[in-house]
């Protein structure tokens, strides 16, 4: 009896092949140089598949070696010498866009994590989607026609300070820029014809996705992150996976009720945690009409006493600060936006009504910090997401990156076209 050859075990190793492929590339993404020598303790394979795994990843122009003694701090390893092994950072990129309700920042982003490019501009005063998704796109053609010759775009990573359906990239609601179920991935689409993935999200989603892997919820399972700004969005992980709910919208937590006798919310609710806490409230506390986001961050770096007015606004961030608490328990709490001027001053409020308002045992476990990566989360985190497709498969990934990113946005027939007079409904 003839005996049956397993089915698939071609196809078995070859998806061996690219997950070690994209492992080893992950580890060199998210920790920088490495040696060959660690990557095999890392991976737990011998020596000579560490080596084919590297020189595919040369080949394709995913990572270059170079000598120890070449490493930072120029100390060579003890023992028999290995090369190390860095990501190619101007090699292979992303683009990442943080769309806020004021200011519009885009940037570009080596394999690696470093922010290379930065260009930003104003969100366009009516919000209207169509004037929005060009101002995009014309930032986006800025950045990437300053790519090195031959360099590899991945994709594009977006946050949008609204509740987005990541599927179709389509906005169900964004109450601070007046948006509801617009489909901005496609206006976006229509702009651009570089043949690139393009993943639009929750911006705070990002924020805490970029926290996680690069900032302040490193080593931690259990992050928030709260991106205030005109108003005020989370991102939450949970046992180091992020918190979704059945249709994505999770961790809207500015729309906790804090204040039932509070002002009326964009959202249409009264006393939301953002109408207390964010750049209206800051503003008004600072006596300043309808402040910018740079004048207010600077009045808070000026401020030695907070006012009365403020001490409020920063009880008011440690009431909903002790509702998150409650419910989610996490370990970390990480500050973003605004917040990261705000919590310096009325840090002393906040706690005292954290400690008010949350119960003994979960509020013994949290800490709450600023980020460490700055006002850049939002933008590492859609770099992240745009990476994602690279560390599934390099291979496949880098054979269909757009490497005439030049060419293309030199000749708007093939690239990035500039379709500000286009009929698109607002």
């Amino acid at each position: 009896m003839a005996t049956a050859r397993r089915p698939g075990t071609g196809t078995n190793q070859e998806a061996v092949r690219r997950h070690n492929l994209g492992t080893v590339l992950a580890h060199l993404h998210h920790d920088g140089q490495l040696s060959r020598a660690e990557l095999t303790v890392r991976m737990g394979l011998n020596r000579s598949t560490i080596g084919a795994l590297v020189g595919e990843l040369v080949e394709l122009g995913a990572v270059v070696e170079t000598a120890p003694s070449e490493r930072p701090g120029g100390r060579r390893p003890a023992g028999r010498p290995s090369l190390d092994v860095r990501p190619s950072s101007d090699a292979v990129y992303v683009i990442a866009v943080d769309v806020g309700v004021k200011v519009l920042q885009v940037a570009r982003i080596g394999l690696g994590g470093d922010v290379l490019q930065r260009a930003s501009g104003r969100t366009p005063v009516s919000h209207s989607p169509a004037a929005v998704a060009t101002a995009v796109v014309r930032l986006i053609r800025q950045i990437v026609s300053s790519a090195p010759p031959g360099s590899a775009l991945l994709g594009i990573g977006l946050g949008v300070p609204g509740v987005v359906r990541e599927r179709d990239g389509v906005v169900r609601f964004a109450p601070n820029l007046g948006w509801h179920d617009v489909p901005f991935a496609q206006l976006l689409r229509e702009r651009m014809s570089l043949p690139v993935l393009l993943h639009v999200g929750n911006d705070a989603d990002l924020g805490v996705l970029a926290e996680h892997t690069r900032g302040a919820g490193v080593g931690y399972d259990n992050v928030v992150f709260l991106m205030g700004d005109v108003g005020l969005g989370g991102g939450v992980i949970v046992d180091a996976h992020p918190l979704q709910g059945i249709g994505g919208y999770a961790g809207e937590l500015g729309h906790l009720i804090v204040n039932s006798r509070g002002r009326v919310c964009r959202c249409g609710s009264t006393g939301c945690w953002e109408t207390e806490v964010c750049l209206p409230a800051i503003s008004r506390a600072l006596k300043l009409d309808d402040g910018e986001l740079d004048e207010v961050m600077q009045r808070l770096a000026e401020v030695e006493r907070p006012s009365a007015a403020l001490r409020e606004v920063g009880r008011y961030l440690g009431v909903g600060l002790g509702s998150v608490v409650n419910v989610l328990n996490p370990e970390v709490v990480v500050l973003g936006g605004l917040f990261r001027a705000l919590f310096p001053v009325v840090q002393a409020q906040a706690l005292q009504a954290l400690t008010d308002s949350a119960l003994e045992a979960p509020r013994e476990q949290v800490h709450v910090v600023v980020p460490m990566l700055g006002g850049d989360a939002v933008l590492i985190g859609g770099a992240e997401k745009a990476f994602e497709y690279l560390l599934a498969d390099p291979a496949r990934a880098l054979s269909e990156a757009c490497r005439d990113a030049i060419t293309a946005t030199a000749a708007p027939e093939h690239g990035l076209r500039d379709q500000s007079r286009a009929s698109v409904p607002a």
